[in-house]
C-alpha cells in the first residue's frame, strides 16, 4: 500500500506561481513513475505530467516550459513549480504514483488562479 499526501495549493493571481508538493508514504519501489494530473470543474482528469524514480520527465503541451516536475527520492517527495499560471490551469491537482503495476491517487489539492 502507498498513501499520497498533497500539498500546496492555493489562490494565485494570474501570471503567478505556486509549488505543489506530493509526499509517499508505504512500499515504495525504485521503478516508481509519479504523475500529476488535474481536473478543472466540469472537465475530465487530464495529464500534467510524469517522473520517473531516475528523472526523466514529460509534460503535457500546455504546461510545457511553465511547470516544472522533480522529486526528491530520499524524502519521497515529488514536487510542481508552477510559473506563469493563468485562469485556465484552476483545477484540482492530484498526485499519482504507479508502483510495480499498483495504482495509487493523493485526495488532490485545489489551484486557483484569478484574472
Amino acid at each position: 500500500q502507498v498513501q499520497l499526501v498533497e500539498s500546496g495549493g492555493g489562490l494565485v493571481q494570474a501570471g503567478g506561481s505556486l509549488r505543489l508538493s506530493c509526499v509517499a508514504s508505504g512500499s515504495i519501489f525504485s521503478t516508481n513513475v509519479m504523475y500529476w494530473y488535474r481536473q478543472a470543474p466540469g472537465k475530465q482528469r487530464e495529464f500534467v505530467a510524469f517522473i520517473t524514480f531516475s528523472g526523466i520527465t514529460n509534460y503535457a503541451t500546455s504546461v510545457k516550459g511553465r511547470f516544472t516536475i522533480s522529486r526528491d527520492n530520499a524524502k519521497n517527495t515529488m514536487y510542481l513549480q508552477m510559473n506563469s499560471l493563468n485562469p485556465e490551469d484552476t483545477a484540482v491537482y492530484y498526485c499519482n504514483i504507479v508502483n510495480r503495476g499498483d495504482d495509487y491517487w493523493g485526495q488532490g489539492t485545489q489551484v486557483t488562479v484569478s484574472s
